[in-house]
């Protein structure tokens, strides 16, 4: 019997005891192709020494100290790295435990920005159906994903959401990228006047969107507009560059691919690869000034915010990502993976979109493929490839919601930044077994 209350207790887990590279190895001796990173997380592999010993060093030194009192080596180091790794003009690090929590602080900024100026009438904040923000109640008010937002309802602010970027589901019959681009960027501004400029915060997306509707990246121009409208407006662009920031899509930033600067960023998973629990929120030096030139201090906190051992093992990730130029890999082998989906899923008569950008990959299920009809939610069929996978030693992340947030299953991938070509034919190889075997036990 175990004690800890497991996010589905009715489903037995394995107990991970080792892991290396980018395997992960069970109390049978099973080992498992990680082609998730658990959740996008693990970008550098699993057991790398140097961060071991980044941790260590710092433990020996400093554990804690509360940010009210003190600040940290650790804390200054990694927000003097995290801003010169970004090219575009990011000036200051806001450092918290979580993705949830760096979006959070994030919204916060974000109106703390207008009151300094005295817009106190701008308390919405706009964002996207399909899309996934975290799970505490300020980040699911403000998400796409129905079924995680259903039972707290009562407790959720109903935030504005307009249609997302998304090609494959939205874009009309002969309508050119470009078209479609702009048509969707337009729905922001659409819905800033039905609201009210003045009553508007910020707009909130993911760059490149991850765990609902599945590695799904805009076309090209639409930030550039978006960019554009809110400038406009006076509406702060946020972007959410929690799953697909850090180097997941083949740059430092995902935006860098955009050419568009936001007021506000946020970045996790990546960020500390998983062997501490770390995030961020980065803004621009106008966000900043006016705060700390207004009120003076931004009315926010965390007990364990810029933990000292949590920014020694980020800055000790981020440096091997930099020193062993993984980036140039995730572009190489992000080619590869999006190659090898190609040629295995490309004409498969349940798959209806092949989709990602750098080692950020995904695969679209469909019970019909011309149609693009999804297969009802009941089936459950992410998880079922997940179930086939894992028995292959194969982990994959399912999700479901690339319809409207319930129906359209995907699985998406997101192996290390430093995996190997081999890993990857042996990734597609096992997955595709999944999904056959998968789809042949429901008929």
């Amino acid at each position: 019997m175990t004690h800890v209350f497991h996010r589905s207790p009715k489903n037995p887990l394995p107990l991970a005891v080792k892991g290396a590279g980018a395997y992960i190895t069970d109390e049978t001796g099973k080992r498992y192709i990680d082609a998730c990173g658990g959740a996008a997380v693990s970008c550098i592999g699993h057991g790398d020494v140097r961060v071991l010993e980044a941790v260590q060093r710092q433990m020996s030194e400093i554990s804690y100290a509360h940010t009210s009192f003190f600040t940290s080596a650790a804390a200054e180091a990694l927000a003097d790295h995290l801003c010169a790794a970004s090219p575009v003009p990011l000036d200051k690090v806001y450092l918290v435990g979580s993705g949830s929590e760096a979006v959070e602080a994030a919204i916060k900024m974000a109106r703390q920005y207008h009151l300094e100026r005295g817009e106190a009438s701008r308390k919405l904040v706009i964002s996207r159906h399909q899309s996934y923000h975290g799970n505490t109640l300020g980040a699911l008010s403000v998400g796409g994903n129905p079924p995680r937002r259903k039972p707290y309802g009562p407790f959720l602010l109903e935030e504005p959401k307009i249609e997302p970027c998304f090609a494959y589901r939205y874009a009309k019959e002969g309508e050119s990228a470009e078209d479609y681009a702009l048509r969707a960027a337009n729905l922001l501004e659409d819905k800033i006047l039905e609201l009210g400029p003045e009553n508007v915060v910020a707009f909130l997306a993911e760059t490149v969107v991850g765990a609902t509707a599945g590695a799904v990246a805009a076309e090209a121009g639409y930030f550039r507009r978006v960019r554009e409208i809110c400038d406009r407006y006076g509406v702060l662009l946020i972007l959410d560059e929690v799953m697909c920031g850090s180097g997941r899509t083949g740059t430092f930033l995902a935006c860098e691919e955009e050419n568009v600067t936001p007021d506000i960023l946020t970045l996790a998973k990546g960020l500390g690869g998983g062997y501490q629990p770390i995030a961020a929120v980065m803004c621009t030096a106008n966000v900043y000034d006016t705060i700390v030139n207004g009120s003076g201090g931004f009315v926010h906190g965390h007990t364990y915010s810029a933990h000292p051992l949590a920014c020694a093992a980020a800055l000790a990730v981020q440096k091997i990502i930099r020193d062993d130029d993984l980036l140039a890999n995730v572009r190489a082998r992000g080619a590869q993976l999006q190659e090898r989906l190609q040629a295995r899923f490309g004409n498969h008569p349940h798959v209806g979109d092949v989709r990602g950008r750098g080692l950020l990959q995904a695969i679209e299920l469909v019970e019909h493929r011309d149609a693009k009809t999804p297969f009802s939610p009941e089936r459950r069929i992410g998880a079922a490839i997940k179930k086939e996978a894992m028995a292959a030693g194969l982990m994959v992340y399912p999700g479901a919601g690339t319809i409207d947030g319930v129906s359209g299953d995907h699985v998406l991938l997101a192996p290390p930044y430093n995996v190997d070509a081999e890993t990857i034919d042996l990734m597609v190889d096992r997955l595709g077994l999944a999904v056959d075997a998968a789809l042949a036990r429901q008929g």
